[in-house]
């Protein structure tokens, strides 16, 4: 299982102290200093079976400052994938990868329900 998160996230924190109290073993990765790739970012929006835009973390600086509410909805899927690839910190985090299993944001009810 590969926990993709950035250190100094609040909610990242808790969803590793969640992780490590639920006695559940993962890789940890840091997004910006292993941004995940447009290959990988493809695998996991299809196995996730979510709608592209929740992959974007859409209360970031960098989703802000690049306007990105306004271009995502004119953008192809090939574009968005893309363009996630180019920065760890336009991606929704944290992030987990466990199989076919891809969870974004931290929701404990959901991580409880399809990670134990």
């Amino acid at each position: 299982m590969i926990f993709i998160c950035y250190p100094k996230c609040s909610t990242c924190q808790k969803a590793k102290k969640w992780l490590n109290e639920q006695n559940i073993e993962y890789t940890e990765r840091h997004i910006v200093d292993t941004n995940p790739s447009y290959e990988e970012l493809k695998e996991w929006y299809n196995k996730s079976g979510l709608p592209l835009k929740r992959f974007f973390n859409t209360s970031g600086i960098l989703y802000k400052e690049m306007q990105l509410k306004d271009k995502l909805p004119t953008m192809s899927e090939e574009e968005q994938l893309k363009l996630l690839a180019t920065n760890g910190m336009l991606v929704k985090r944290p992030l987990v990868v466990n199989g076919d299993t891809v969870l974004i944001g931290f929701k404990e009810a959901e991580w409880a329900e399809k990670l134990n």
